[in-house]
Protein backbone atom coordinates (compact mmCIF):
# COMPACT_ATOMS: atom_id res chain seq x y z
CA UNK A 1 0.00 0.00 0.00
CA UNK A 2 1.32 3.43 -0.92
CA UNK A 3 2.44 5.75 1.85
CA UNK A 4 -0.19 8.50 2.39
CA UNK A 5 0.80 11.99 1.38
CA UNK A 6 1.04 14.69 4.04
CA UNK A 7 -0.93 17.87 3.63
CA UNK A 8 0.17 20.76 5.85
CA UNK A 9 -2.49 23.02 7.27
CA UNK A 10 -1.27 26.40 8.40
CA UNK A 11 -3.40 27.83 11.16
CA UNK A 12 -2.79 31.58 11.14
CA UNK A 13 -3.59 34.20 13.75
CA UNK A 14 -7.23 34.52 14.74
CA UNK A 15 -8.14 38.05 15.89
CA UNK A 16 -11.79 36.97 15.81
CA UNK A 17 -11.34 35.12 19.10
CA UNK A 18 -8.68 37.37 20.60
CA UNK A 19 -10.75 38.05 23.72
CA UNK A 20 -10.00 34.53 24.91
CA UNK A 21 -6.42 35.55 25.71
CA UNK A 22 -7.77 37.71 28.51
CA UNK A 23 -9.42 34.77 30.25
CA UNK A 24 -7.81 32.16 32.54
CA UNK A 25 -7.97 29.67 29.67
CA UNK A 26 -5.60 31.46 27.35
CA UNK A 27 -4.52 28.21 25.76
CA UNK A 28 -7.94 27.85 24.11
CA UNK A 29 -7.71 31.22 22.39
CA UNK A 30 -5.88 32.04 19.21
CA UNK A 31 -2.65 34.01 19.45
CA UNK A 32 -2.20 36.99 17.19
CA UNK A 33 1.44 36.31 16.47
CA UNK A 34 1.89 32.56 16.15
CA UNK A 35 1.70 30.08 13.32
CA UNK A 36 1.09 26.38 13.89
CA UNK A 37 1.67 23.71 11.27
CA UNK A 38 -0.11 20.37 11.50
CA UNK A 39 0.58 17.52 9.11
CA UNK A 40 -2.49 15.60 8.05
CA UNK A 41 -1.65 12.20 6.56
CA UNK A 42 -5.26 11.12 6.20
CA UNK A 43 -6.00 13.33 3.18
CA UNK A 44 -4.00 11.15 0.83
CA UNK A 45 -6.72 11.10 -1.78
CA UNK A 46 -6.12 14.81 -2.51
CA UNK A 47 -2.78 13.96 -4.06
CA UNK A 48 -3.81 13.25 -7.63
CA UNK A 49 -1.54 14.83 -10.27
CA UNK A 50 -3.27 16.20 -13.31
CA UNK A 51 -2.07 14.14 -16.23
CA UNK A 52 -2.24 17.04 -18.60
CA UNK A 53 -0.87 15.26 -21.64
CA UNK A 54 -0.39 11.66 -20.65
CA UNK A 55 -3.92 10.56 -21.50
CA UNK A 56 -4.86 13.21 -24.03
CA UNK A 57 -6.98 12.20 -26.94
CA UNK A 58 -8.44 14.15 -29.81
CA UNK A 59 -12.07 13.83 -30.77
CA UNK A 60 -12.66 12.65 -34.31
CA UNK A 61 -16.21 13.99 -34.37
CA UNK A 62 -16.67 17.39 -35.98
CA UNK A 63 -19.81 19.48 -36.03
CA UNK A 64 -20.81 20.65 -39.46
CA UNK A 65 -20.37 24.30 -38.53
CA UNK A 66 -17.10 23.88 -36.58
CA UNK A 67 -13.62 24.82 -37.65
CA UNK A 68 -12.36 21.79 -39.63
CA UNK A 69 -8.87 22.37 -38.24
CA UNK A 70 -10.00 22.48 -34.61
CA UNK A 71 -9.87 19.51 -32.28
CA UNK A 72 -11.31 18.79 -28.84
CA UNK A 73 -8.72 17.81 -26.25
CA UNK A 74 -9.69 16.26 -22.92
CA UNK A 75 -7.56 15.79 -19.82
CA UNK A 76 -7.88 12.79 -17.58
CA UNK A 77 -8.44 14.05 -14.03
CA UNK A 78 -9.51 11.74 -11.19
CA UNK A 79 -13.17 12.00 -10.28
CA UNK A 80 -13.98 14.39 -7.46
CA UNK A 81 -16.59 11.90 -6.25
CA UNK A 82 -16.73 8.38 -4.86
CA UNK A 83 -19.09 5.98 -6.59
CA UNK A 84 -21.95 4.62 -4.51
CA UNK A 85 -21.88 1.28 -6.32
CA UNK A 86 -18.10 0.82 -6.18
CA UNK A 87 -16.73 -1.27 -3.31
CA UNK A 88 -13.95 0.42 -1.31
CA UNK A 89 -10.83 -1.58 -0.52
CA UNK A 90 -11.31 -3.83 2.49
CA UNK A 91 -7.58 -4.61 2.42
CA UNK A 92 -6.78 -0.92 2.85
CA UNK A 93 -9.01 -0.68 5.90
CA UNK A 94 -7.50 -3.85 7.36
CA UNK A 95 -3.99 -2.42 6.98
CA UNK A 96 -4.98 0.79 8.79
CA UNK A 97 -6.54 -1.17 11.65
CA UNK A 98 -3.54 -3.46 12.04
CA UNK A 99 -1.16 -0.88 13.50
CA UNK A 100 -0.56 -1.51 17.21
CA UNK A 101 0.43 1.33 19.54
CA UNK A 102 2.40 1.44 22.79
CA UNK A 103 2.87 3.97 25.57
CA UNK A 104 5.89 5.26 23.68
CA UNK A 105 3.39 6.68 21.21
CA UNK A 106 1.27 8.29 23.97
CA UNK A 107 3.59 8.70 26.98
CA UNK A 108 1.07 10.60 29.13
CA UNK A 109 -1.42 7.74 28.98
CA UNK A 110 -1.83 5.54 32.05
CA UNK A 111 -2.03 2.36 30.00
CA UNK A 112 -2.90 1.01 26.55
CA UNK A 113 -5.69 -1.56 26.36
CA UNK A 114 -7.02 -3.11 23.14
CA UNK A 115 -5.05 -0.48 21.21
CA UNK A 116 -6.87 2.34 23.02
CA UNK A 117 -4.99 4.78 25.33
CA UNK A 118 -6.47 5.39 28.78
CA UNK A 119 -5.73 8.57 30.76
CA UNK A 120 -6.32 8.85 34.50
CA UNK A 121 -7.20 12.54 34.84
CA UNK A 122 -6.64 12.44 38.60
CA UNK A 123 -2.92 12.59 37.75
CA UNK A 124 -3.31 16.01 36.10
CA UNK A 125 -4.65 19.45 37.00
CA UNK A 126 -6.87 21.26 34.49
CA UNK A 127 -5.32 24.51 35.77
CA UNK A 128 -1.83 23.45 34.67
CA UNK A 129 -1.69 24.94 31.18
CA UNK A 130 1.52 23.16 30.25
CA UNK A 131 0.37 19.65 31.11
CA UNK A 132 -3.06 20.25 29.56
CA UNK A 133 -1.40 21.41 26.33
CA UNK A 134 0.72 18.25 26.18
CA UNK A 135 -2.36 16.12 26.77
CA UNK A 136 -4.15 17.97 23.99
CA UNK A 137 -1.25 17.24 21.64
CA UNK A 138 -1.60 13.52 22.35
CA UNK A 139 -5.38 13.56 21.99
CA UNK A 140 -5.26 15.45 18.69
CA UNK A 141 -2.63 13.09 17.28
CA UNK A 142 -4.67 10.10 18.42
CA UNK A 143 -7.87 11.32 16.76
CA UNK A 144 -6.17 12.20 13.48
CA UNK A 145 -3.36 9.72 13.00
CA UNK A 146 -3.70 7.10 15.74
CA UNK A 147 -6.45 4.83 17.05
CA UNK A 148 -9.08 7.58 16.84
CA UNK A 149 -10.38 6.96 20.38
CA UNK A 150 -9.22 7.45 23.98
CA UNK A 151 -10.66 6.92 27.45
CA UNK A 152 -10.43 9.49 30.25
CA UNK A 153 -10.85 7.93 33.68
CA UNK A 154 -12.08 10.10 36.55
CA UNK A 155 -13.52 12.70 34.21
CA UNK A 156 -16.09 13.15 36.98
CA UNK A 157 -14.34 11.90 40.13
CA UNK A 158 -17.13 13.07 42.46
CA UNK A 159 -19.98 10.51 42.19
CA UNK A 160 -22.46 13.03 43.60
CA UNK A 161 -22.22 15.08 40.38
CA UNK A 162 -23.32 12.10 38.29
CA UNK A 163 -25.95 11.12 40.86
CA UNK A 164 -27.52 14.60 40.78
CA UNK A 165 -27.58 14.57 36.98
CA UNK A 166 -29.18 11.11 37.00
CA UNK A 167 -31.89 12.39 39.34
CA UNK A 168 -32.65 15.20 36.90
CA UNK A 169 -32.69 12.78 33.97
CA UNK A 170 -35.09 10.46 35.82
CA UNK A 171 -37.51 13.35 36.28
CA UNK A 172 -37.28 14.28 32.60
CA UNK A 173 -37.82 10.68 31.50
CA UNK A 174 -40.85 10.35 33.78
CA UNK A 175 -42.46 13.44 32.26
CA UNK A 176 -41.64 12.49 28.69
CA UNK A 177 -42.72 8.86 29.03
CA UNK A 178 -46.17 10.00 30.17
CA UNK A 179 -46.72 11.89 26.91
CA UNK A 180 -48.50 9.80 24.22
CA UNK A 181 -46.92 11.92 21.49
CA UNK A 182 -43.38 11.54 22.75
CA UNK A 183 -41.85 8.88 20.48
CA UNK A 184 -38.12 8.25 20.81
CA UNK A 185 -35.79 6.69 18.28
CA UNK A 186 -32.21 5.65 17.79
CA UNK A 187 -30.26 6.26 14.60
CA UNK A 188 -28.71 2.79 14.50
CA UNK A 189 -30.68 0.52 16.89
CA UNK A 190 -34.23 -0.56 17.67
CA UNK A 191 -35.91 2.23 19.63
CA UNK A 192 -37.62 -0.21 22.02
CA UNK A 193 -34.24 -1.17 23.46
CA UNK A 194 -33.43 2.35 24.60
CA UNK A 195 -34.66 5.18 26.74
CA UNK A 196 -33.42 8.46 25.31
CA UNK A 197 -33.51 12.15 26.11
CA UNK A 198 -32.92 14.33 23.09
CA UNK A 199 -31.45 17.74 23.93
CA UNK A 200 -30.50 16.50 27.38
CA UNK A 201 -28.24 19.56 27.58
CA UNK A 202 -31.06 22.10 27.56
CA UNK A 203 -33.54 19.94 29.47
CA UNK A 204 -30.99 19.29 32.23
CA UNK A 205 -30.53 23.05 32.68
CA UNK A 206 -34.26 23.75 32.98
CA UNK A 207 -34.96 20.77 35.26
CA UNK A 208 -32.03 21.19 37.66
CA UNK A 209 -29.96 24.34 37.01
CA UNK A 210 -27.60 23.86 39.95
CA UNK A 211 -26.81 20.29 38.89
CA UNK A 212 -26.35 21.51 35.32
CA UNK A 213 -23.95 24.26 36.39
CA UNK A 214 -21.86 21.83 38.41
CA UNK A 215 -21.81 19.22 35.64
CA UNK A 216 -20.84 21.53 32.78
CA UNK A 217 -18.35 23.62 34.75
CA UNK A 218 -15.98 20.65 34.46
CA UNK A 219 -12.89 22.24 32.83
CA UNK A 220 -11.85 18.97 31.22
CA UNK A 221 -14.75 19.13 28.78
CA UNK A 222 -13.59 22.30 26.94
CA UNK A 223 -9.97 21.14 27.20
CA UNK A 224 -10.78 17.91 25.38
CA UNK A 225 -12.96 19.71 22.84
CA UNK A 226 -10.31 22.35 22.13
CA UNK A 227 -7.69 19.69 21.43
CA UNK A 228 -9.61 18.67 18.32
CA UNK A 229 -11.91 21.57 17.46
CA UNK A 230 -10.18 24.69 18.74
CA UNK A 231 -12.09 27.45 20.55
CA UNK A 232 -15.77 28.38 20.26
CA UNK A 233 -17.14 24.85 19.84
CA UNK A 234 -20.78 24.03 20.63
CA UNK A 235 -21.70 21.09 22.88
CA UNK A 236 -24.96 19.16 22.66
CA UNK A 237 -25.92 16.10 24.70
CA UNK A 238 -28.34 13.18 24.53
CA UNK A 239 -28.90 10.71 27.35
CA UNK A 240 -29.07 7.09 26.18
CA UNK A 241 -30.11 4.16 28.38
CA UNK A 242 -29.88 0.60 27.05
CA UNK A 243 -31.90 -1.88 29.06
CA UNK A 244 -30.95 -5.53 29.69
CA UNK A 245 -31.31 -7.47 26.46
CA UNK A 246 -30.87 -4.36 24.33
CA UNK A 247 -29.56 -5.30 20.88
CA UNK A 248 -26.32 -3.86 19.50
CA UNK A 249 -26.23 -1.07 16.96
CA UNK A 250 -25.12 -1.61 13.41
CA UNK A 251 -21.56 -0.36 12.80
CA UNK A 252 -21.48 3.18 11.51
CA UNK A 253 -19.74 6.51 11.36
CA UNK A 254 -21.35 9.59 12.89
CA UNK A 255 -22.71 12.98 11.92
CA UNK A 256 -22.37 14.65 9.42
CA UNK A 257 -21.85 12.24 6.51
CA UNK A 258 -22.36 9.21 8.73
CA UNK A 259 -26.06 10.08 8.78
CA UNK A 260 -26.34 10.03 4.98
CA UNK A 261 -27.10 7.10 2.71
CA UNK A 262 -24.30 5.92 0.44
CA UNK A 263 -26.04 7.54 -2.53
CA UNK A 264 -26.34 10.84 -0.71
CA UNK A 265 -22.77 10.71 0.63
CA UNK A 266 -21.49 10.01 -2.89
CA UNK A 267 -22.81 13.40 -4.01
CA UNK A 268 -20.31 15.18 -1.76
CA UNK A 269 -16.78 15.64 -3.20
CA UNK A 270 -13.92 13.71 -1.63
CA UNK A 271 -12.44 16.65 0.32
CA UNK A 272 -15.76 17.06 2.15
CA UNK A 273 -15.55 13.45 3.29
CA UNK A 274 -12.32 14.43 5.04
CA UNK A 275 -13.84 17.69 6.32
CA UNK A 276 -16.79 15.85 7.86
CA UNK A 277 -14.38 13.96 10.10
CA UNK A 278 -12.83 17.20 11.33
CA UNK A 279 -15.96 19.15 12.26
CA UNK A 280 -17.19 17.23 15.29
CA UNK A 281 -15.99 15.23 18.28
CA UNK A 282 -18.01 12.39 19.77
CA UNK A 283 -17.97 11.59 23.46
CA UNK A 284 -19.80 9.70 26.16
CA UNK A 285 -19.81 10.02 29.95
CA UNK A 286 -20.65 6.83 31.84
CA UNK A 287 -23.65 7.47 34.12
CA UNK A 288 -23.71 3.85 35.25
CA UNK A 289 -21.10 1.17 35.64
CA UNK A 290 -20.31 -0.32 32.24
CA UNK A 291 -18.82 -3.80 32.51
CA UNK A 292 -18.15 -5.54 29.22
CA UNK A 293 -21.31 -7.62 29.61
CA UNK A 294 -23.39 -4.43 29.53
CA UNK A 295 -22.21 -3.68 25.99
CA UNK A 296 -20.14 -0.48 26.10
CA UNK A 297 -19.38 0.98 22.69
CA UNK A 298 -17.51 -1.21 20.24
CA UNK A 299 -14.70 0.48 18.31
CA UNK A 300 -12.53 -0.30 15.30
CA UNK A 301 -9.31 1.61 16.11
CA UNK A 302 -7.64 3.20 13.11
CA UNK A 303 -10.73 3.09 10.91
CA UNK A 304 -11.18 6.88 11.03
CA UNK A 305 -8.19 7.15 8.66
CA UNK A 306 -9.94 5.16 5.92
CA UNK A 307 -10.67 7.78 3.26
CA UNK A 308 -13.68 5.93 1.82
CA UNK A 309 -15.11 5.05 5.21
CA UNK A 310 -18.39 6.90 4.74
CA UNK A 311 -18.98 4.88 1.60
CA UNK A 312 -17.97 1.61 3.26
CA UNK A 313 -19.64 1.72 6.67
CA UNK A 314 -22.98 0.20 5.63
CA UNK A 315 -21.65 -2.39 3.18
CA UNK A 316 -22.09 -5.98 4.43
CA UNK A 317 -18.45 -7.00 3.93
CA UNK A 318 -17.30 -4.08 6.09
CA UNK A 319 -19.92 -4.87 8.74
CA UNK A 320 -18.56 -8.43 8.83
CA UNK A 321 -15.01 -7.11 9.17
CA UNK A 322 -16.15 -4.88 12.02
CA UNK A 323 -17.86 -7.80 13.75
CA UNK A 324 -14.65 -9.85 13.63
CA UNK A 325 -12.33 -7.07 14.82
CA UNK A 326 -14.09 -4.63 17.16
CA UNK A 327 -12.77 -3.93 20.64
CA UNK A 328 -14.45 -2.53 23.73
CA UNK A 329 -13.42 -1.35 27.18
CA UNK A 330 -15.29 -1.33 30.49
CA UNK A 331 -16.00 2.07 32.03
CA UNK A 332 -16.62 3.17 35.59
CA UNK A 333 -19.17 5.76 36.67
CA UNK A 334 -17.79 9.19 35.73
CA UNK A 335 -15.34 7.89 33.13
CA UNK A 336 -15.49 9.29 29.60
CA UNK A 337 -14.59 8.11 26.13
CA UNK A 338 -13.98 10.43 23.17
CA UNK A 339 -13.55 9.50 19.54
CA UNK A 340 -13.47 10.73 15.97
CA UNK A 341 -16.88 10.85 14.26
CA UNK A 342 -15.23 8.95 11.39
CA UNK A 343 -14.30 6.01 13.61
CA UNK A 344 -16.40 2.94 12.85
CA UNK A 345 -18.23 2.05 16.05
CA UNK A 346 -21.46 0.62 17.46
CA UNK A 347 -23.08 0.37 20.86
CA UNK A 348 -22.91 -3.21 22.12
CA UNK A 349 -25.49 -5.70 23.34
CA UNK A 350 -26.53 -5.43 26.98
CA UNK A 351 -26.23 -9.05 28.12
CA UNK A 352 -26.77 -8.33 31.81
CA UNK A 353 -29.95 -9.25 33.63
CA UNK A 354 -30.46 -6.16 35.74
CA UNK A 355 -28.07 -3.36 34.70
CA UNK A 356 -29.35 -0.43 32.66
CA UNK A 357 -26.38 0.94 30.76
CA UNK A 358 -26.58 4.73 30.90
CA UNK A 359 -24.42 7.26 29.08
CA UNK A 360 -24.63 10.98 28.46
CA UNK A 361 -23.66 11.20 24.79
CA UNK A 362 -21.76 14.36 23.92
CA UNK A 363 -21.52 15.70 20.40
CA UNK A 364 -19.25 18.71 20.16
CA UNK A 365 -19.21 20.77 16.97
CA UNK A 366 -16.52 23.08 15.66
CA UNK A 367 -17.38 26.75 15.27
CA UNK A 368 -17.44 26.24 11.51
CA UNK A 369 -19.94 23.36 11.51
CA UNK A 370 -23.67 22.98 12.13
CA UNK A 371 -24.58 21.05 15.29
CA UNK A 372 -27.09 18.23 15.02
CA UNK A 373 -29.34 19.76 17.68
CA UNK A 374 -30.31 23.38 18.23
CA UNK A 375 -29.56 24.97 21.60
CA UNK A 376 -31.33 28.13 22.79
CA UNK A 377 -29.03 29.90 25.22
CA UNK A 378 -31.60 32.34 26.63
CA UNK A 379 -33.75 30.04 28.79
CA UNK A 380 -30.63 28.20 29.97
CA UNK A 381 -28.84 31.42 30.95
CA UNK A 382 -31.96 32.64 32.78
CA UNK A 383 -31.92 29.70 35.19
CA UNK A 384 -28.17 29.06 35.40
CA UNK A 385 -26.78 32.61 35.69
CA UNK A 386 -27.12 32.85 39.51
CA UNK A 387 -24.92 29.75 39.84
CA UNK A 388 -22.40 31.23 37.40
CA UNK A 389 -22.08 34.33 39.56
CA UNK A 390 -21.83 32.26 42.75
CA UNK A 391 -18.87 30.41 41.24
CA UNK A 392 -17.27 33.67 40.11
CA UNK A 393 -17.53 35.18 43.60
CA UNK A 394 -15.24 32.47 44.99
CA UNK A 395 -12.36 34.30 43.28
CA UNK A 396 -10.01 31.30 43.20
CA UNK A 397 -8.00 30.00 40.28
CA UNK A 398 -10.09 26.83 40.34
CA UNK A 399 -13.36 28.77 40.26
CA UNK A 400 -12.11 30.93 37.38
CA UNK A 401 -11.38 27.84 35.31
CA UNK A 402 -14.78 26.36 36.19
CA UNK A 403 -16.62 29.56 35.24
CA UNK A 404 -14.83 29.72 31.91
CA UNK A 405 -15.69 26.08 31.23
CA UNK A 406 -19.37 26.69 31.99
CA UNK A 407 -19.56 29.88 29.90
CA UNK A 408 -18.06 28.06 26.92
CA UNK A 409 -21.14 25.80 26.87
CA UNK A 410 -23.84 28.37 27.65
CA UNK A 411 -23.61 30.51 24.53
CA UNK A 412 -22.36 30.57 20.97
CA UNK A 413 -18.64 31.25 20.87
CA UNK A 414 -18.74 32.09 17.16
CA UNK A 415 -20.46 35.38 16.23
CA UNK A 416 -21.48 34.45 12.68
CA UNK A 417 -23.84 34.57 10.85
CA UNK A 418 -24.99 38.04 11.87
CA UNK A 419 -26.14 41.38 10.47
CA UNK A 420 -22.95 43.39 9.99
CA UNK A 421 -24.89 46.59 9.27
CA UNK A 422 -26.24 46.56 12.82
CA UNK A 423 -23.42 44.59 14.47
CA UNK A 424 -20.19 45.81 12.87
CA UNK A 425 -16.79 44.63 14.10
CA UNK A 426 -15.42 46.48 17.08
CA UNK A 427 -12.53 48.94 16.82
CA UNK A 428 -9.46 47.19 15.47
CA UNK A 429 -11.35 43.91 15.17
CA UNK A 430 -12.69 41.70 12.42
CA UNK A 431 -15.77 40.35 14.19
CA UNK A 432 -18.48 41.54 16.58
CA UNK A 433 -18.92 40.07 20.05
CA UNK A 434 -20.08 36.48 20.38
CA UNK A 435 -22.58 35.31 22.99
CA UNK A 436 -19.77 33.81 25.07
CA UNK A 437 -17.87 37.12 25.00
CA UNK A 438 -21.00 38.90 26.25
CA UNK A 439 -21.29 36.36 29.07
CA UNK A 440 -17.63 36.89 30.00
CA UNK A 441 -18.26 40.63 30.11
CA UNK A 442 -21.27 40.02 32.32
CA UNK A 443 -19.13 38.10 34.81
CA UNK A 444 -16.45 40.81 34.85
CA UNK A 445 -19.01 43.58 35.35
CA UNK A 446 -21.18 41.69 37.84
CA UNK A 447 -24.42 41.68 35.86
CA UNK A 448 -27.61 40.26 37.30
CA UNK A 449 -29.79 37.80 35.44
CA UNK A 450 -32.07 40.45 33.92
CA UNK A 451 -29.11 42.41 32.54
CA UNK A 452 -27.35 39.45 30.93
CA UNK A 453 -30.59 38.22 29.36
CA UNK A 454 -31.35 41.71 28.02
CA UNK A 455 -27.87 41.94 26.50
CA UNK A 456 -28.27 38.58 24.75
CA UNK A 457 -31.75 39.46 23.51
CA UNK A 458 -30.47 42.77 22.15
CA UNK A 459 -27.60 41.02 20.39
CA UNK A 460 -29.96 38.54 18.77
CA UNK A 461 -32.36 41.22 17.61
CA UNK A 462 -29.53 43.28 16.13
CA UNK A 463 -28.17 40.20 14.36
CA UNK A 464 -31.37 39.41 12.47
CA UNK A 465 -31.44 39.96 8.72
Amino acid sequence: MATPSRLSLVVLSCPLLRSAVRTPTTRFGCSTNTTTVMSIPSLSFLRHPVRAYHDQHTSSDKDSDSDPNASVTTTTIPSRLYKADEAPSLAELAALCNQPITQRDYPLSTTISSNIPLYDLSRFSPSDNSSVSHLQDEWAHNLLSGPGVFVVQNLYPDPSVIAAANTAFDLILAVESSSPTNVKGDHFAASSANARIWNAFGKHALAAPESFATYYSNPWLPAIAAAWLGPASRLTAQLNIVRPGGAPQTPHRDYHLGFQSATCAAAFPKPLHAASALLTLQGAVAHSAMPLASGPTRFLPGSQRFAQGYMAARRPEFAEFFERNWVSLPLGVGDGVFFSPALMHAAGRNETEDLQRSANLLQISAAFGKPMESVDALPIVKVVWPYVMDMAKAGTRESEVQVEALLSHLGEGYPFPTNLDRRPPGPGGMAPESEVEVLRRGVREGWGTAEVVAQLEGMREAGRA
